[in-house]
């Protein structure tokens, strides 16, 4: 297990990985995410085994890549990232969140499991920005306003 609470600490939902995969992604969505991916890579970034499953999983079934090309960027980053996988104690506290907080079921489970990990932050679009959820904040970091966050995350 990953030790929790550590400060900076943080995790990429699935979206900035397709964006930063795919070319015909959104050109300031796609500029930001590779910026993302290659300073995330130097933090404390946990991706979490969903987060790698997802991007695999849209990126083929919407034909974006190849399986062989969409299995390079997962291999890339399990070189790179430290991988946090779903566990037990995940699957319960989704369940609580889902229900309590009426967030979508894979995104409880993203949340639970970079919980666990440590991360005091997501960067993602699919949350309501800006929440706090059990010492886990939302942050879009396509969102201009969000900027200072993200660099404080991402070393300046």
């Amino acid at each position: 297990m990953i030790a929790p609470g550590v400060d900076g600490r943080f995790s990429l939902d699935s979206n900035i990985l397709v964006y930063a995969a795919d070319r015909d992604a959104d050109s300031h969505r796609r500029e930001v995410s590779l910026a993302l991916m290659v300073r995330a890579a130097r933090r404390d970034c946990v991706l979490t085994l969903q987060s790698l499953t997802e991007f695999f999983s849209a990126t083929t079934r919407k034909q974006k890549l190849k399986p062989r090309e969409a299995g390079g960027f997962v291999a890339d980053w399990l070189a790179v990232f430290r991988v946090a996988p779903n566990a037990a104690s995940d699957l319960v506290d989704a369940m609580r969140v889902m229900e309590s907080h009426r967030i979508s079921f894979w995104d409880a489970m993203l949340w639970a499991t970079a919980r666990r990990a440590g991360c005091g932050a997501i960067l993602t679009e699919d949350f309501q920005d800006g929440r706090l959820l059990g010492g886990v904040r939302f942050i879009n970091p396509f969102v201009d306003e969000n900027e200072a966050r993200v660099a404080a995350l991402l070393g300046g």
